[in-house]
């Protein structure tokens, strides 16, 4: 018997876990339910998180988390409580099977089958932001060694798991040298460990296309976080309907589980939602808390129902579907076919060893690391790079030099185009006048001169080498 914490959320939430439950505890899961009360009534009662001390507590005591949607109200700071739970339990993989069901879900896409693994917890969705000049601001992408090293690990032991064939990855290391090219070099290294599956690497852009286009072609995607959030919406709507997809946030401690479509509130009370989601998502809970036989009943039972053209009204069509149901029918019709399996649609066989838990990440010895030089950002409202290059080899800080001014990323100083368009946000690259690299006292002489010559400085990046190889961007054009 597994505990689990249940929350049944806002708008629809109730009635589609209702359902849930109903068809999970007649299939014969094994589970004790702790519920607790999160989303919209929580926010509007003064708690910005959404969720109570005493909640988090029985989350971390029982580990796995079975989640409805919920409404964020609007305005007030209210923080994302998905975004939260994903990084306060260290839900680092968010898993997204996207399956055809045609001919009897409307789909252009009838061979599709794909599972998007996506980095949960790093990325622009660390949400670090700050405003630089009147004219910029910036938004960090961070990309940790540990961050790529899990999420790829997980998407290779997922494929084998269920038997998959190939994983894919798509980055834009062709422009993000630096971050996603670390997710590329630690997919390719992983990737060498796994003989037995097929493995392939896609630009981001291509890549979206070819899956939006052509998805039978792919198998498991792995992708860092924004891209996985934004693909995997475009999956689950092109293999028929969002509202039918369900998710797995796994970590090393925990779990959470959830539909992928929201709270739905003006269909709320009125019998009419599609419990599909979050049932999906209840299925891979009972994989993942090693009760494969109830997951794989109920799966077949619920593919068995799409087959005989049970549908909730979001994928009623006429000439297709043979019965409009409420949400409590669904569940019904879900209930009487458990122990059978779809004839048209392809049935589910589940593992029947262990659910899959991946071993605990290790640091790695740390790297030789030598400071080379310094990017100073500077605020400057002129538009000649000569100017500011003329005030900044001003500064008198021995032993440095400024080498290269960019302005968006783009080499504006030395030889700049007159074409290129300035903001007033300035990159200002110093490094070592005899190559030797430089010290923290000679970039903190750096911002003292320049703050007496009236220049201003708004942050630093520190340049460096690991193991003598160097490790920072150059400039667009350099």
């Amino acid at each position: 018997m597994t505990r689990i914490t249940v929350a049944k959320g806002d708008g629809i939430g109730p009635e589609i876990m209702d359902a849930t439950l109903e068809i999970i505890k007649a299939a014969g899961a094994e589970i004790e339910i702790d519920e607790i009360e999160v989303g919209e009534k929580v926010y509007l009662a003064g708690n910005t998180a959404g969720i109570s001390p005493e909640s988090w507590d029985v989350i971390r005591r029982n580990k796995i988390f079975l989640k409805a949607p919920i409404t964020t109200p609007q305005g007030g700071g209210y923080k994302s409580l998905n975004v939260t739970t994903r990084k306060f339990l260290g839900l680092y993989a968010n898993v997204r099977p996207c399956m055809s069901l045609a001919p009897f879900v409307s789909t252009k896409h009838p061979e599709m089958d794909i599972v998007i693994v996506r980095e949960n917890e790093e990325d622009l969705y660390a949400g670090i932001e700050h405003q630089q000049t009147d004219e910029v601001v910036q938004c960090l992408k961070l990309i940790s060694r540990p961050g790529c090293e899990k999420i790829v690990r997980y998407a290779f032991e997922y494929a084998r798991h269920y038997g998959r064939k190939k994983v894919t990855c798509f980055t834009k290391d062709n422009i993000m040298k630096q971050t996603d090219g670390l997710f590329h070099k630690v997919f390719d290294e992983i990737a060498a460990e796994y003989t037995d599956i097929e493995n392939e690497h896609w630009i981001i852009d291509i890549g979206a296309a070819k899956m939006a286009d052509t998805p039978e072609i792919f198998d498991v995607i792995v992708m860092p976080n924004l891209y996985g959030d934004v693909l995997s919406d475009v999956a689950a709507q092109i293999a028929g309907s969002v509202g039918l997809a369900g998710s797995s946030n796994i970590g090393e401690e925990c779990a959470m589980f959830e539909a992928i479509h929201g709270s739905a509130p003006r269909r709320a009370g009125q019998n009419m939602a599609n419990p599909s989601g979050l049932l999906q998502g209840a299925i891979m809970m009972l994989n993942h808390i090693g009760q494969p036989e109830v997951a794989e009943k109920v799966q077949n039972a619920w593919l068995k129902t799409i087959e005989e053209g049970t549908h909730t009204y979001d994928i009623f069509k006429a000439g297709v579907s043979k019965q409009n149901v409420g949400t409590k029918e669904f569940a019904g019709a879900v209930i009487a076919n458990l122990g059978e399996k779809p004839t048209t649609l392809k049935s589910v066989s589940y593992a029947k060893d262990a659910a899959l838990i991946l071993p605990k990440y290790k640091k790695k010895v740390p790297a030789k690391k030598d400071l080379v030089g310094v990017d100073m950002f500077v605020h400057w409202n002129g538009t000649n790079p000569d100017e500011i290059a003329t005030k900044l080899q001003k500064l008198d800080v021995h032993g440095t030099e400024l080498t290269m001014i960019t302005n968006r990323g783009i080499k504006v100083w030395p030889e700049g185009f007159p074409e290129t368009f300035c903001t007033d946000h300035w990159r200002c690259r110093f490094k070592s006048a005899n190559g030797s690299g430089i010290s923290k006292q000679q970039i903190i002489g750096l911002l003292t001169s320049a703050e007496a010559q009236g220049i201003d400085s708004i942050k630093t990046e520190n340049l460096y080498e690991f193991d003598g190889k160097q490790s920072y961007s150059m400039g667009q054009g350099q």
